[in-house]
């Protein structure tokens, strides 16, 4: 890990991207922290770091405020990253489908999701090896929101990561329905009871599938955009309970 840049925001965060390879990062940190600070890997979807900035600082900022690290990676194929033509494709594919008020296909959900599970997954997995070893940084870890996959093959993989708060989605391979089965960790789940693009059905399916005896289903009225300000303060006082 190569940290290559250092701000202090108005609020005591320290902020510093870094690179790990060819993967550009960011880590915030809590300047006050007077012991080692458990850690909330940021997950996000495949729009890149930099269109996700402000909502990913806004959530630093308010995990530093409760006495967390955070950190982010740029998924495979974003930002500046090397594109995924196959991705690419099905994300095309997609978008045909969905305009022509067509059903979404297995097929194009396993194109477009599968692939970057399975790259980012293990990338994620090299982001924590060294963000654990940065004085101040210590386990527990958790894990918070972006692509819903991503989040079951980490806590699925990963024994380091020890609660994680899930954003449903319906976009999920089926496949994934097998992996949330070998889910244990504590588990907070938001869902946008009226998101025009999620399958409700689906997204309460995923939820029944996940074997945590500790499990949490959110859930609230309005779009993808509209999660209120009281549900991420809930999701706070969940990793409060079980990071601490």
């Amino acid at each position: 890990m190569h940290f290559t840049s250092e701000q202090r925001l108005d609020d005591g965060v320290l902020e510093r991207e870094f690179t790990l390879g060819e993967i550009p990062g960011i880590l915030w940190t809590p300047e006050a922290a007077s012991a080692p600070t458990p850690l909330i890997l940021l997950g996000h979807p495949p729009l890149g770091l930099g269109k996700m900035y402000p909502r990913l600082v806004g959530r630093a900022r308010n995990a530093a405020a409760e006495g967390f690290a955070t950190a982010t990676i740029e998924l495979p194929g974003s930002g500046d990253r090397p594109r995924l033509p196959a991705v690419d494709q099905a994300r095309a594919d997609l978008r045909r489908v969905m305009q022509a008020g067509e059903p979404v296909s297995d097929e194009i959900v396993d194109a477009l999701v599968l692939p970057l599970v399975d790259k980012a997954v293990p990338e994620w997995q090299a982001a924590l090896d060294a963000l654990l070893s940065v004085p101040g940084i210590a386990g527990p870890v958790g894990y918070s929101g972006g692509l819903i996959s991503i989040g079951i093959r980490l806590a699925t993989v990963d024994p380091r990561v020890s609660a994680a708060v899930l954003f449903a989605g319906s976009l999920v391979p089926r496949v994934m329905f097998e992996e949330a089965h070998q889910v244990t960790v504590p588990l907070h789940v938001l869902l946008q009871w009226d998101d025009e693009g999620n399958d409700r059905q689906a997204a309460l399916d995923l939820f029944d599938a996940f074997g945590s005896q500790e499990k949490t289903l959110h859930a609230n009225m309005g779009g993808h955009t509209g999660v209120p300000q009281f549900a991420g303060d809930a999701a706070d006082r969940f990793f409060a309970r079980h990071l601490k």
